[in-house]
């Protein structure tokens, strides 16, 4: 009596592959081998299998699956993991589909989180602008994406933010120092009608610090020197920094 590879495989509902792969990381053991070389798997062997295969169901990682079939003591605080993470797994499903549904209400380009992309289709953002966007709402997080929305919902644009868009790197002192003084007045108004709320940003100093420096560094990639000038001029005119 014995079943091959593929017939132990077929009978424990997996694949070929699977259970060769199993063997390669010592999850189940090497079956004895004819005299013709084939692998001459027993029942002790589909047992095994059919263990592994439930637990994976379960949603185990293979590397902990070991250690359970090995010592069943561990189980309780191993089931203890792994349904925080089935929990984890399912609050993002649920996530998902409130967000699918939220597509199918209002499409929308999905570059930006949903309630951000629908206020910024109220407003001409340039390609630039979008993609900070972008990247302030990834790191923030999703409790501040009331207040980015609200910003755009309050940006108007004016031929000084047009005039921003094309900038040349090499725009002169002058020119920047005008802009700064054009689109200061609305950047201070902006911000002081949507003030920052508790939870827009990382609670720690050490995320603020990372939030911080990952958006300079987009700025630095999306924006040209004359660009950033200007941003720097009217940022400290509102008295952000």
């Amino acid at each position: 009596m014995g079943w091959s590879t593929r017939e132990v495989a077929r009978l424990a509902g997996t694949t070929l592959r699977t259970v060769r792969h199993y063997h390669e990381i010592g999850l189940l053991d090497e079956p004895e081998r004819m005299p013709n070389g084939y692998k001459s798997y027993r029942t002790e062997h589909l047992v095994r299998l059919l263990e592994i295969r439930r637990l994976v169901r379960l949603g185990m990682p293979l590397s902990t699956i070991a250690t359970v079939v090995q010592d069943a003591g561990d189980l309780d605080s191993t089931l203890d993991a792994v349904e925080a993470d089935l929990a984890a797994t399912i609050q993002q499903l649920q996530q998902a589909q409130k967000e699918i549904a939220e597509l199918r209400r209002t499409p929308v380009k999905t570059d930006l989180p949903h309630a951000v992309a629908v206020a910024a289709q109220e407003v001409e953002l340039s390609a630039a602008d979008r993609s900070l966007y972008a990247v302030i709402t990834q790191v923030a997080g999703d409790q501040g994406q009331s207040h980015w929305s609200a910003i755009l919902r309050g940006f108007a644009r004016t031929p000084a933010f047009d005039e921003f868009d094309t900038l040349p790197a090499d725009a002169d002192e002058e020119t920047r120092q005008r802009l700064a003084e054009q689109m200061t007045p609305h950047t201070t108004e902006l911000l002081a009608r949507n003030p920052l709320p508790d939870g827009a940003l990382p609670s720690s100093v050490r995320e603020q610090s990372a939030f911080a420096r990952t958006v300079i560094d987009a700025m630095i990639d999306l924006y040209n020197p004359a660009q950033l000038d200007v941003i720097a001029r009217i940022w400290r005119a509102a008295g952000i920094v």
